[in-house]
């Protein structure tokens, strides 16, 4: 976990405020993912590397669950 002063957190423009959803900042090489239900909570910080590897994933069902 980092700090991660003086970025903008966005959060998806599916989000309608109502549901818990994460935001994400830049900073540099880092990315911030945060709570939006929290926001002075903790962040978790990920390269950008790593992150757009898990971007990947997640656009190519790499994380679905399997039906039972």
């Amino acid at each position: 976990m980092r700090e991660l002063p003086n970025v903008e957190w966005r959060k998806s423009t599916r989000s309608d405020g109502q549901n818990a959803c994460v935001e994400v900042a830049l900073a540099g090489d880092t990315v911030g993912v945060r709570d939006s239900k929290q926001p002075d909570g903790a962040a978790l910080a990920f390269t950008a590397a790593a992150w757009s590897d898990f971007v990947a994933g997640v656009k190519g069902d790499e994380f679905r669950r399997p039906r039972v």
